[in-house]
């Protein structure tokens, strides 16, 4: 079985919640939750909210991310 290719997309932070992570809203208005990527945690990249990001989506799973970058 082979893994299935992520959909990356450009988001808006809108909340910070609790151990690292995130409200965020899509291009298409829907909001989901998202979580630091390790190299970003690792280097102590810094969110907050207002923050443009780049999402990495999981095919089966529309409603959690994964932030990869700070723009």
């Amino acid at each position: 079985m082979t893994k299935e290719e992520k959909i990356t997309l450009e988001a808006e932070v809108t909340e910070a919640l609790p151990d690292a992570m995130f409200r965020v809203k899509l291009p298409n208005n829907q909001q989901i939750l998202a979580y630091v990527s390790g190299k970003m945690r690792k280097f102590f990249i810094r969110i907050v909210p207002g923050d443009r990001v780049t999402v990495e989506l999981s095919p089966y799973d529309m409603t959690k991310g994964r932030i990869i970058v700070r723009h």
